[in-house]
């Protein structure tokens, strides 16, 4: 290895490794904020708090080594130009491109560690930070309720208005929506006075005592035309105790699609099986729904329909054939087949649209694990030709290019997927949308780099305005 390329790496690694930290320690903050209702006034000790937050951890690394990889490669090649390091090489025959063939060299590693940790790492540390929370609701149980909100528990969403207690057990002003099986809602609402959580470290289930309460239960009566009367069940009790699985909030079924958001927890190769799977599962339920479909209608064969208008031509009103009871019979059974079968389809289009979201999810999972890999050339990219035009180093204008080009892959990549998720455009389009439109800005960036011109070039900005002038005001000379 020559001496440039010594140099060079030495530097760029300085620079990337405290940038990292410093933006990792960042993002940490972040996740503390973000769960400091879980933590706060718990009375957790130290090795626990810790342990939440290293499982934590590992999926900041997605967003912070592309930002760092930006910064600090604007930083490193902008302090070179600044202090004219770059003249130097220029003068000496070496290109822009060989500089950075050094650093190319160690991003292409990078990239490989970045891929492996985004497939093992971040999926273990995923499943091992639900564990931990169930562990603790376990020991902590009030953990798992926090006050003033809904809070997704097993099949239940608690709300609570008040904790007291030692440990935050006794709950006062308590709301429960129970979820259903067949995921169309909530049709099951509690409402108690006061309750107590009680667990045991020995069991995972978590008991919910409820005092003074009402069960209220929304009715769907078999006959469509009554259900839009909303009708409902109520009773009261005295004392209620609900059974909560906590070991429900850890499994990872990958053949279950009712669990959401188990493609976090997956590799590459779990992923592609269940896919497989769920792929599997859907076109066997579009046949199986289509099949009953055309048995409900009865909907005669082809073959049989041709052979009876051969038989005897069918006049132009089918009805004719019928007495008037008859018609009004057919005409029933028609329009309760119409409306059924206008049920069954609007559910079950609800019911397939849930499911192409959770492949679509899977399918972004998938993507997401290459994407960051293409991130790390994509931002190296970028950054480097930048540092290299605008020449300067430090942590001042390169700090606000750096923000704003990733605020801008950042917020790309997250609408895409947004749309992707809701069958706006393929999950492929939707993971690599980011990396598509900034690909051109970093050959734009590097070529402008390579041939020394400008960010900006003025000359081609203000020609056509200085030709306008000069046939406005022509000149007297």
């Amino acid at each position: 290895m020559k001496i440039l390329d010594k140099y060079l790496l030495k530097t760029f690694l300085t620079t990337f490794t405290t940038v990292f930290v410093i933006l990792f320690f960042i993002f940490i903050l972040q996740t503390v904020w973000l769960f400091i209702s879980e933590l706060a006034g718990k009375d957790l000790d130290l090795l626990m708090i810790i342990k939440f937050l290293a499982f934590s951890m590992p999926r900041i690394v997605p967003l912070v080594l592309p930002l760092s990889i930006l910064l600090s490669s604007i930083m490193t090649f902008g302090n070179l130009a600044e202090n004219y390091e770059f003249a130097a090489m220029k003068s000496s025959g070496i290109s822009l491109q060989r500089a950075m063939r050094s650093l190319t060299v160690f991003i292409v590693l990078l990239s490989i560690v970045a891929f492996f940790f985004s497939n093992n790492v971040i999926p273990y540390a995923e499943y091992k930070f639900i564990n931990f929370r169930k562990n603790i609701a376990q020991v902590k149980p009030a953990l798992a309720i926090a006050e003033g909100q809904f809070n997704d528990v097993g099949f239940y969403n608690i709300k609570v208005n008040k904790k007291s207690g030692a440990e935050g057990n006794t709950l006062t002003g308590i709301t429960i929506h129970k979820k259903s099986k067949i995921g169309d809602g909530s049709k099951t609402v509690i409402k108690a006075k006061d309750g107590e959580l009680i667990s045991s470290e020995e069991s995972s289930i978590l008991q919910l005592v409820l005092n003074n309460g009402y069960y209220y239960e929304d009715i769907v009566p078999k006959k469509y035309e009554d259900r839009s009367k909303m009708p409902f069940a109520k009773s009261s009790f005295k004392k209620q105790i609900i059974n909560i699985d906590l070991s429900e909030l850890n499994k990872v079924d990958v053949n279950d699609e009712s669990v959401a958001n188990t493609n976090t927890m997956l590799t590459v190769n779990e992923l592609n099986y269940t896919l497989d799977s769920l792929k599997k599962n859907m076109k066997t339920d579009i046949i199986s729904f289509t099949e009953n479909s055309n048995s409900r209608i009865a909907f005669p064969p082809k073959k049989q329909l041709i052979a009876s208008v051969k038989s005897k031509p069918l006049p132009n009103n089918i009805l004719s054939l019928y007495t008037n009871q008859q018609k009004s019979d057919i005409l029933k059974i028609a329009s309760s087949n119409v409306v059924n079968t206008s049920y069954s389809i609007d559910t079950s289009k609800t019911d397939f649209f849930n499911k192409q979201k959770n492949i679509n999810r899977h399918l972004l999972a998938y993507y997401d694990k290459f994407v960051i890999v293409f991130a790390c050339f994509l931002m190296f990219f970028i950054g480097a030709p930048l540092g290299a035009i605008i020449r300067k180093g430090g942590l001042g204008l390169p700090i606000v290019f750096a923000v704003l080009i990733f605020i801008t892959f950042h917020f790309i990549n997250t609408f895409g997927k947004r749309i992707a998720q809701e069958n706006g455009m393929t999950p492929f389009m939707g993971a690599w949308l980011s990396s598509i439109i900034l690909t051109p800005l970093a050959i734009l960036l590097t070529y402008r780099a390579t041939n020394d011109i400008g960010l900006i070039n003025m000359d081609v900005i203000l020609a056509p305005f200085q030709k306008v002038l000069k046939k406005l005001f022509p000149s007297r000379n």
